[in-house]
């Protein structure tokens, strides 16, 4: 019998059997389809739309990318063509949106999820248009610069909780199953009470993009994020913020205060901005619990990038890919895992077609200020409480951005009030 197209269909309407398989091939034809859109096409976010397609292979969803917006059109261009040489869809022309309003563009497109991966002073805007219009949200960290944006961000975060909105978070170490383990065992008392840690992001330099006259100031500055406050955060609260959302993690807690120094003493070339390169601060937590936080980036230097907890009855360490604990319940994790800038897509993935609980959105936008407040601490000398952090009237990100003249922020004095 040649059961082609037509003759199958009618042999499936005659048969139980044959319709019952008919059913089971359409169901599996459907697979789930996730629209992606992204704000921010450099490097972080063309990565992100990757991984989330990456993730698209274990959830099972297929992962359509409809739209694309950056600051400059050249990255959306990157990112475009960089689909296509990985053997996807590129986007169409009416996808592609460039300039300061390319949020609002991408924001309104059918799309499902939005990933957030835009120099992190735009981030709370972002989040706001896209929980507005109804999206998931895909958010890189840290959320906010300052006081104002952190509120701005939780606020939006209660929206996105009223509407049953999934939020993952570029902490990628809430999705690292040796952070998840450890941490597990922390919290049941594996290593007794904490009563103190140790957190580290040590490096030497990172990239930076040189002046051209050509240029705007705040397009030289905005090409040149990380080194502007206004934009990064200084590098505490753009980098150091993935150890300090550890700490928030195990303490289960908010900092009462921070106190702190920091400076330049590499740093002296005015490409770099106005950004401090080291930072060294002790932060104190209810139950008379501390924890010492250290950053810098300066070339020559030791690195380390770890958090180290002491239990009364033992000690954790953590970094990427490792855990121990030491102490009557040593343990070390020697088990496998997804690398987890695509395991927070899969959660994410997950969470939707499932509709199961998850969303980082306060979450992070804590950890953000938790770093923010550090920086405070640092530039000012002054010890800095949660209160004063959360309540804070400082704006370093305006609402409202254009190209143009912008004078680079002196670097900071502690002691001196700033201009």
């Amino acid at each position: 019998m040649d059961l082609n197209r037509r003759t199958f269909v009618a042999a499936a309407a005659a048969s139980p059997v044959l319709l019952g398989a008919t059913s089971a091939l359409a169901s599996l034809a459907k697979a789930p389809t996730l629209k992606i859109a992204v704000i921010g096409c450099g490097g972080r976010g063309t990565g992100a739309m990757f991984n989330a397609i990456n993730a698209g292979k274990q959830t099972g969803a297929t992962i359509e990318v409809v739209a694309l917006g950056d600051l400059f059109e050249e990255r959306v261009t990157a990112a475009n063509n960089a689909l296509s040489e990985n053997g996807m869809k590129a986007v169409s022309s009416t996808g592609l949106f460039v300039g300061f309003d390319a949020y609002r563009k991408v924001c309104a497109t059918d799309c499902d999820i939005v990933i957030l991966a835009t120099p992190p002073g735009f981030r709370s805007i972002h989040f706001k248009e896209a929980t507005e219009k109804g999206k998931h949200v895909f958010t890189e960290k840290p959320v906010a610069v300052d006081g104002p944006g952190v509120r701005r961000f939780i606020e939006s975060a209660a929206m996105s909780r009223q509407k049953n909105l999934k939020v993952a978070a570029g902490t990628q170490r809430r999705h690292e199953q040796c952070y998840i383990d450890c941490i597990g065992r922390i919290h049941r008392g594996d290593i007794g009470k904490v009563i103190a840690g140790r957190v580290y992001w040590n490096m030497g330099s990172l990239w930076h993009v040189d002046a051209k006259a050509e240029r705007s100031e705040v397009e030289n500055q905005v090409r040149n994020w990380l080194y502007h406050a206004w934009l990064s955060g200084d590098h505490i609260v753009e980098q150091h913020v993935h150890q300090l959302d550890v700490v928030q993690w195990v303490m289960q807690a908010d900092p009462l205060m921070v106190r702190g120094v920091g400076g330049r003493q590499s740093r002296t070339d005015g490409r770099f901005g106005h950004i401090f390169d080291h930072f060294g601060l002790e932060y104190v937590y209810p139950g008379d619990r501390f924890v010492f936080s250290m950053c810098r980036q300066q070339d020559g230097t030791d690195g380390k990038v770890e958090e180290v907890f002491h239990g009364v009855d033992g000690v954790a360490t953590m970094r990427s890919g490792y855990a121990e604990l030491t102490g009557p319940k040593a343990w070390k994790f020697s088990g496998r895992q997804t690398d987890p800038y695509t395991q927070e897509h899969i959660n994410l993935q997950n969470a939707i077609l499932k509709d199961l609980p998850l969303n980082e959105a306060e979450q992070v936008a804590k950890s953000s200020l938790v770093a923010i407040m550090g920086r405070m601490a640092a530039y000012g000398g002054k010890d800095v409480t949660w209160e004063q952090a959360m309540n804070s009237t400082e704006v370093l990100m305006p609402e409202a951005v254009e190209f143009g003249a912008r004078p680079q922020a002196p670097v900071a004095i502690p002691g001196k009030p700033q201009a």
